[in-house]
């Protein structure tokens, strides 16, 4: 009987460490139930992205900010900007067929040669001499400006006419006696409109391979002033002040000639008739020196509009009235000389207000007011200020650029009568919608 319990006694001593296994895992705490959204999430794809501005793509806004922010990442011509180009692009868009429309100043500021290979330089004669332009002769202009191409000199001697890859004409036509190469290239620069530049000989019509003027289909976009934003998508910002605070007077103009053929001044008059409109200089009332600071000064504090009359309905021709005494001053300027389209094409967003969007001074006048009576509608015309700067176009490092990608490119191009390019059917004596092509002036 003993044996028989000790028999018994050592089969349970064997299965006691697994009952007591058992005891404690019935005695653990269950897990929680299994739920999908507990799992980590996978890390997001990164999405391949065009921008000038990065090049890597970053998925932290945050970081995107930074970067932006940061005004070394910005082009060269801008501002702070350190961003030169990287490497030469065979098909970069630089002339005029490559992006119709378009002034493409960006894209020849950006242009660079190859790295890897010895470039030729190139020699650009200026007919009119260094002093006209404000340059120096040899290699200093595009040295100065750390031009990305600027595998170029400067002359003014005439006796390199014949050698020269590019000769550059300032408002006229200089004929030298020689027989230009055939890879020369002859420059038409014009500054002014075509009722203030002097008609071309019969002779000099044919001769010219390229224009630079303020036109964007010009070969050399040459405009008075080129807004770029600091980043494409952000055209606006919120305001941190009121522009209409304070000021308690309508409307301002500066003009000297009262005789302009688009009728400004007659239309500012019948404007007048509506809002008060203070003219100052010889065609008005008031008087303030040209040279005094405190004449624009009063922009900024007195008056809510500015009249940026052009004296000319021309094709892209916008000057200084609207980019200097209007976009540059705390005051909304209201314009007149080219085409409505053609302000959007150059102007920041939302930052003026055109004549041509009116069927009448009096129906401007009635708008004039309620901008004057509303705050913030007057205050969403200045959303565009800190979005961008007005940078410097530096002309003669677009045109080193030009002559070598024209010679890279082998390309060919000749303007048959650039007279009637730059004159016909490019301004009109009324307004621009009841001006139809066949009754455009020829000037």
């Amino acid at each position: 009987m003993w044996s028989r319990t000790a028999r018994l006694l050592r089969r349970l001593a064997l299965l006691a460490p697994f009952v007591l296994t058992a005891l404690a895992l019935l005695l653990l705490p269950r897990p929680p139930p299994y739920r999908a959204s507990r799992l980590p999430s996978p890390p997001p794809t990164a999405q391949p992205r065009d921008d000038v501005y990065i090049h890597n793509s970053i998925t932290e806004s945050e970081e995107v900010n930074n970067i932006r922010d940061d005004t070394s990442m910005r082009p060269w011509y801008m501002t702070g900007g350190e961003r030169r180009p990287r490497s030469h692009d065979k098909q970069a868009r630089v002339f005029p067929e490559d992006l119709p429309g378009e002034d493409r100043i960006v894209e020849q500021l950006m242009y660079t040669l190859p790295k890897d290979e010895e470039v030729p330089m190139k020699k650009i004669l200026l007919a009119n001499g260094l002093g006209t332009w404000g340059v120096s002769g040899g290699r200093t202009e595009f040295i100065r400006n750390k031009c990305p191409v600027d595998r170029c000199t400067l002359t003014a001697d005439s006796r390199e006419a014949a050698s020269a890859d590019a000769i550059l004409f300032k408002d006229h036509h200089t004929p030298y006696n020689i027989k230009r190469p055939s890879h020369q290239i002859w420059i038409l620069y014009y500054l002014e409109c075509p009722y203030h530049t002097a008609s071309l000989r019969p002779t000099s019509i044919d001769v010219f391979n390229w224009t630079a003027t303020y036109r964007r289909d010009s070969d050399i976009v040459a405009p008075y002033e080129k807004w770029v934003y600091h980043d494409p998508i952000v055209t606006e910002k919120e305001l941190e002040r009121n522009y209409a605070a304070n000021k308690t007077k309508k409307v301002a103009w500066f003009v000297s000639n009262c005789h302009a053929r688009n009728r400004r001044l007659q239309y500012a008059r019948q404007l007048s008739k509506y809002i008060p409109v203070d003219i100052y200089g010889a065609c008005g009332p008031h008087h303030c020196p040209r040279t005094d600071p405190n004449c624009l000064e009063m922009l900024d504090k007195e008056y809510k509009f500015y009249l940026a009359f052009e004296n000319s309905n021309c094709q892209d021709y916008v000057t200084e009235k609207f980019f200097v005494n209007g976009l540059q001053h705390d005051v909304l300027p209201i314009v007149m000389g080219a085409r409505p389209d053609e302000y959007a094409a150059i102007a920041p967003h939302n930052s003026y207000v055109h004549v041509e969007e009116f069927a009448n001074p009096e129906e401007l006048a009635t708008y004039l007011r309620r901008l004057d009576e509303d705050d913030t509608l007057y205050n969403s015309y200045f959303k565009w200020k800190g979005t961008g700067e007005f940078i410097n176009t530096y002309f003669f490092c677009r045109v080193c650029a030009m002559v070598h990608a024209n010679a890279r490119r082998q390309r060919n191009a000749h303007y048959t009568d650039v007279q009637a390019w730059w004159r016909d059917a490019t301004c009109t004596r009324g307004d621009w919608r009841s001006t139809v092509r066949d009754s455009r002036d020829k000037v």
